[in-house]
């Protein structure tokens, strides 16, 4: 008989309640009370935090003191059960994420700690407060939190694309896109610490790279890779992608061949020096990357059999 987990330690009560919470930051957001939507957006993000460590066992989650841990293999004698720590739960992130960096880890005990500080003293340290000082590494955190198992920010907002209301799809997309611009300034950073050496080193590897070799590289089965600059270490990077759409050229006047131009559009970017990957076509577009790759193909003509005439 599997013992059955208490709330307090149970991932997907605390994915719902993370749900919840920033569900009520974004109504926050949309009437301009922007210390409410920080406040419920720091505690939102602690919870999918918690999520993130629960999912892989409650124990990671459960207060050392007391019955938690007895609570988190499902021997419950109390109901008064404490969870570990908002700074406890960041440092523990970044052991179970490569991607949950100490930049990450310090914007979100910063969060934490301003939280505290509303919550349980005199200060109001959200006041005046502008989203764009924090709003961009907010979304980043909870986009490589919600990667740990698979997710997105989709999913953690509850959207439906066909339903979705327009606020909420707006709000969506530009979680999207400040989490992508993050990703690209993470990189960056990371890139810059590497030495001289090896840095050209990376970026010698990148510009020998051949298209078709870099197939091997992207989840999604590209139709087409092709090169492009990275944004943030500036190496040679590739783009994968699908075809939109083809056109005979206007430059065909060869009976036996034919000039198609073809668009490919990109779903995908990848960096082979610095490790920048984007995995969707809004994330691409946020970093002023062009997601639309034409190609002029040389085609046998193909000709209708004749019909009546013998």
């Amino acid at each position: 008989m599997t013992k059955q987990i208490a709330p307090a330690l149970s991932p997907e009560a605390l994915l719902g309640k993370s749900k919840a919470y920033i569900s009520r930051a974004l109504a926050a957001k949309n009437t301009k009370d922007m210390g409410e939507y920080q406040l419920w957006a720091s505690l939102a993000l602690e919870l999918l935090g918690k999520w993130a460590l629960a999912e892989i066992h409650p124990c990671l989650v459960a207060d050392p003191q007391g019955n938690a841990l007895l609570a988190a293999i499902g021997i419950n004698v109390a109901t008064d059960i404490k969870t570990i720590t908002a700074k406890t739960v960041f440092e523990r992130l970044g052991h179970v994420s490569k991607r949950f960096d100490k930049k990450t880890e310090e914007h979100c005990t910063t969060m934490s700690l301003k939280r505290n500080a509303e919550l349980h003293s005199g200060e109001v340290p959200f006041a005046a407060v502008l989203p764009g000082a924090w709003e961009g590494r907010f979304w980043h955190t909870a986009a490589v939190i919600l990667d740990i198992h698979g997710k997105d920010i989709e999913v953690w907002l509850g959207i439906d694309p066909a339903k979705a209301p327009k606020q909420l799809m707006a709000d969506y997309t530009h979680a999207i896109e400040e989490a992508a611009k993050i990703r690209v300034e993470t990189a960056a950073d990371q890139f810059a610490k590497l030495t001289k050496a090896e840095r050209n080193a990376a970026q010698a590897h990148a510009k020998g790279a051949d298209p078709l070799d870099m197939r091997r590289s992207f989840k999604m089965f590209a139709e087409k890779v092709w090169a492009i600059e990275c944004p943030a270490c500036k190496s040679n990077a590739f783009l994968a992608g699908v075809c939109y759409g083809e056109e005979a050229s206007d430059d065909d006047n060869d009976p036996f061949e034919e000039l198609v131009v073809v668009l490919y559009v990109a779903e995908e970017f990848y960096c082979p020096a610095c490790g920048l990957r984007l995995g969707s076509r809004e994330e691409i577009e946020a970093v002023d990357l062009d997601v639309e790759h034409t190609e002029t193909e040389a085609r046998q003509r193909e000709y209708e059999p004749d019909y009546g005439n013998d």
